[in-house]
């Protein structure tokens, strides 16, 4: 039996069974996981319906993380996955799966942040071109910007907590891109490791 994303299988809101009418059809069908996990680039591809091609990323060790509040979007190396709401076992092996919650080296990075906190974009963002609008909104944002204090201790170690949030459409694209956590997210996130790390030296 072949794995099948239909939902004839499911039965009826009042539960009953539903009949079934027809055999499984090529459109329905579904393939066995990629279970990305951290390691040397491993992508496979995988030729699908209509003759396209799906990546399969078998193995990633780096992407690119966006910073928002900088506008700026780096590439990276992957740490480990620090938190999955799903399943603690993902978290144990280091899988790399869309929403998790990883850790990144945070070297490049590095250069929008001065020594006193204040943020900064490079120069070379700086000279591209830019029309009189756009500058001005990116002098407004210099003026008052200021990097989060959670974000600066992040920094201080070394390593930046960034959500696994846009691994470019399930993993299907071979590749583990995302946005670094800041504000009330990073927040919500430092608050579920430390109780997930209270919950764990209980248990020891």
């Amino acid at each position: 039996m072949g794995i099948s994303r239909s939902s004839r299988h499911k039965r009826s809101e009042t539960g009953a069974q539903r009949a079934h009418y027809r055999k499984k059809r090529k459109f329905e069908l579904g393939r066995q996981p990629a279970s990305t996990k951290l390691g040397a680039k491993r992508v496979h591809t995988v030729r699908v319906r209509g003759g396209n091609l799906k990546y399969r990323a078998l193995r990633l060790d780096t992407g690119n993380y966006a910073w928002g509040s900088e506008n700026i979007t780096r590439k990276t190396r992957l740490i480990g996955v620090a938190y999955n709401a799903s399943n603690n076992e993902l978290v144990r092996t280091n899988t790399l799966v869309k929403g998790c919650i990883i850790q990144i080296d945070a070297t490049p990075f590095q250069a929008p942040v001065t020594k006193k906190g204040k943020s900064t974009i490079e120069a070379s963002d700086e000279a591209k071109k830019l029309s009189n609008h756009a500058q001005r909104k990116l002098e407004e944002k210099k003026k008052d910007a200021k990097i989060d204090p959670l974000l600066e201790t992040q920094f201080a170690a070394g390593r930046l907590y960034v959500s696994h949030a846009s691994i470019s459409s399930r993993g299907q694209s071979g590749r583990a891109d995302g946005y670094i956590l800041e504000g009330k997210e990073l927040e919500f996130y430092l608050r579920k490791l430390r109780s997930d790390k209270k919950k764990h030296a209980a248990h020891a």
